[in-house]
């Protein structure tokens, strides 16, 4: 098996949300194996960043405006991107958001939004991809799920129920349309050092870390947060031909937090 197993020269890759963070370590590894990138986000103002960031990476990227828990947008934009890019080879759906709230304190509102963005935006979208890469022959879909799609946390309610789903979504979407060589796996990040999670790594008024710092950093065998550029290898393997035969897993890029109980106190 040679590298060429790797090569994404000439696929047309979409990921959302990818101005910055996870999603742009994801497209920047995609890049560097060939892959045509586009990416979207719900503000112009996002895409503008995200644009000017992949420019000064010397990337050719091209960002549309959506919201993709809107399906009439989203099916538009898709049209769009075959007109003016191509048809989507591989689909990363990456946008999402979290609110930290206690179970008893959320909103059913605030609970279906983040269900909303988290679980059924990757539906929409999946959705609005998979009849185009049954007519080209095949496809890959990477859905961002989390360590939260296996284990639950205070004041994450939403956001694990959601990821929970999206794990099954996943391996729905891997039985419904694996016979027309579409793969759909997950990757399931760790805790990882963007400008999200910034404030949970900032050092205390006395100089000692961030008690959700240290709580992280014990919890990892690794010892330390993860990079976003630490996904792409997982990413590019995942959207290539040399996982053609891995159909329906979720992929844990975790560090080890998974298969670590934790030291002792």
């Amino acid at each position: 098996m040679g590298i060429e197993m790797f090569s994404l020269e000439g696929k047309v890759a979409l990921i959302t949300g990818a101005s910055y963070g996870i999603g742009y370590g994801i497209a920047k590894a995609m890049a560097s194996v060939g892959a045509k990138i586009v990416f979207c986000d719900i503000k112009q103002e996002f895409v503008d960043k995200g644009l000017a960031s992949y420019e000064a990476d010397g990337i050719d990227a091209h960002g549309y405006v959506c919201d993709v828990t809107n399906e009439p947008a989203v099916q538009e934009m898709v049209k769009k991107i075959e007109a003016e890019v191509g048809v989507i080879d591989i689909l990363v759906n990456n946008a999402g958001i979290i609110k930290r709230i206690p179970m008893c304190d959320m909103t059913a509102e605030e609970f279906r939004q983040v269900i909303d963005v988290d679980l059924n935006a990757p539906f929409i979208v999946s959705k609005a991809v998979i009849p185009s890469m049954i007519e080209k022959g095949g496809g890959k879909i990477i859905n961002i799920c989390s360590m939260m799609s296996e284990l639950g946390r205070e004041t994450v309610s939403a956001y694990a129920a959601a990821k929970g789903g999206l794990k099954m979504l996943t391996r729905n979407i891997c039985s419904e349309y694996g016979d027309k060589n579409i793969q759909c796996n997950g990757i399931g990040p760790g805790y990882i050092a963007t400008p999200q999670t910034a404030p949970l790594r900032e050092k205390q008024p006395d100089g000692s870390r961030h008690p959700f710092d240290q709580f992280i950093c014990g919890r990892t065998p690794a010892g330390r947060w993860l990079n976003p550029d630490e996904l792409g290898g997982p990413a590019v393997f995942l959207a290539s031909k040399a996982s053609d035969a891995v159909n329906g897993h979720i992929l844990y890029v975790d560090g080890g937090i998974l298969a670590y109980i934790g030291k002792q106190p």
